[in-house]
Order: C-alpha cells, then structure tokens, then sequence
C-alpha cells in the first residue's frame, strides 16, 4: 500500500486559468445511468420548499356545525362531537385545525348551555302561569 500526498500546486508549473485544484480529490462521483431518472434519493428534492400539514377536515366541519347552530339549534350537538374526534384525529396524525377545532367545541358547548337554560326559563314561567288561580277571571 502507497501513500498518496494530497495535492499540492506546483510553484514553478500553474495549471493553465480557469483551472484550480480539485474540490474533493478522489471522492466517489455517482453520475447515475446515462438516460434513466437519478435513483432515489440522489438528485434535487421533489419540493423547493417543506410541505405543510393539512388541516384537519372534521376540525373544519365542526366549527361550521357549531356555529349553524347558532341558527338551527340543533346542530351544536353534531359540533362538539365532530370536535372531540377532530381532537383524537390531531393528536394521532400531527394535522394542523387544533384551534377550530377547540373553536367548535367551545361554540357548541357555550350554544347546548343557552339552550338548556332558556328551557328551564320557559318551564318555569310555564309553572308559575298554569300555578296561578284562573278562577277569579
């Protein structure tokens, strides 16, 4: 086994101009198979940039539920469980939508309260009316 000595320029011998010394001597140089793609791995990125995640689509849906809700009632419900999937679905697949999907539930959550309440307002009300002595009319 030789030694082989890194290249050195020769003082009183330049290279002609334009030529300098190697940018890596003897380092293996894969050129690939003339007329097929480079193989994997080798060659520019598919993408100039990293893909961003997604967002989640039943984050998406639920928001939208819970603020129909604001108008049908009813939706509000089909909202907050759409969201706690949505949840589950984010924290196993790393999507983005976490804040509409918190968004939704917080809406249908606040919407299934308001609702519950104004059934107890008009139940009492209702009470207190059929309650009251209708004779005397």
């Amino acid at each position: 086994m030789s030694y082989q000595q890194p290249y050195q320029p020769d003082p009183y011998n330049p290279p002609p101009a334009g030529y300098g010394p190697p940018a890596d001597y003897g380092a293996p140089v894969d050129y690939g198979t003339p007329g097929y793609p480079p193989a994997p791995g080798y060659g520019p990125p598919p993408y100039p940039y990293a893909p961003t995640p997604q967002n989640n689509t039943m984050a998406l849906v639920s928001m939208i539920c819970s603020l129909a809700g604001i108008f049908t009632g009813v939706t509000a419900v089909v909202g907050i469980i759409l969201g706690h999937i949505a949840l589950n679905q984010i924290k196993n697949t790393g999507e983005e939508g976490r804040g509409m999907a918190v968004a939704g539930l917080v809406i249908g959550y606040i919407l299934v309260v308001v609702a519950i309440l104004v059934f107890i307002f008009y139940l009492v009300i209702f009470v207190w009316v059929v309650s009251q002595d209708t004779s005397t009319y």
